[in-house]
């Protein structure tokens, strides 16, 4: 059986990669237990400085497995309150998070990237926030876009819906560094992964712990109410029939 995640370390630099390339990385309850696994040892680990997240294949993450909720309100629920877990955990962790996004990362997979310390991409990504496109309300993923690029721009960005491209994040602020194209990717998330590690472990923790004191990031009951809030909206039968006419196409 195919691991859904592999982690990886090189020294103080670890590597957690996401493995349903299949469906480009979408997020099934089987996927993120095994990434709060991950995750978990993660934050018992005293030799990492820096992890980088990514995905296997052509895609970081597409998001929600659309087909996994849009008939079973109960399953939307525990995926939605999972993902939501798993923000907090990553956000908490004792190390900077880069998020190399090799690809598309679309709905909960770029609120995924928003959620990590630092988050680059390729000028020819595909990036973006769609929900309200599929009738579904963002509310896991809004703070985060909220604290990643502030109040106004994320209004816009999560009503409008749509997609929009590496460059285009780049230039609102959700990406941080912009390799001009997918080939020169490996070698951006090489050069700052490499100087993030050469950082005093315990000044980069505690920096990590004051900014998410700061910006009041572990804000457990805001994103337990925003997975309701989600879960209850793929729950509507308006939602239903947008989602299922979506997957029939």
């Amino acid at each position: 059986m195919t691991e859904l995640t592999t982690l990886t370390k090189d020294g103080p630099i670890a590597t957690l990669t996401l493995r349903r390339p299949e469906v480009r990385n979408a997020l099934s309850v089987d996927l993120l237990n095994d990434l709060h696994a991950r995750v978990a040892s993660l934050g018992a680990s005293s030799d990492v400085s820096v992890l980088v997240l990514t995905g296997e294949g052509r895609a970081f993450c597409a998001g929600m497995d659309l087909k996994a909720v849009v008939d079973d309100a109960d399953a939307a629920l525990r995926l939605l309150r999972s993902l939501a877990d798993l923000t907090l955990s990553l956000r908490a962790l004792p190390m900077v998070t880069v998020a190399r996004v090799n690809g598309a990362a679309i709905g909960g997979g770029c609120g995924l990237a928003c959620v990590c310390d630092i988050a680059i991409t390729h000028a020819d990504s595909r990036m973006g926030f769609p929900e309200v496109d599929l009738g579904v309300c963002p509310a896991v993923v809004a703070p985060w876009l909220v604290k990643k690029i502030g109040a106004g721009r994320a209004r816009r960005v999560l009503l409008s819906g749509g997609l929009m491209s590496g460059a285009e994040a780049h230039a609102l602020g959700i990406v941080d560094h912009l390799a001009p194209d997918a080939a020169g990717l490996d070698a951006l998330c090489t050069s700052l992964t490499t100087r993030l590690a050469t950082g005093g472990h315990l000044a980069l923790l505690a920096t990590k712990e004051l900014l998410n004191r700061l910006d009041n990031s572990i804000d457990t009951p805001v994103l337990h109410a925003g997975a309701e809030l989600s879960a209850a909206i793929v729950a509507s039968d308006e939602t239903r029939a947008i989602l299922r006419a979506r997957l029939k196409g």
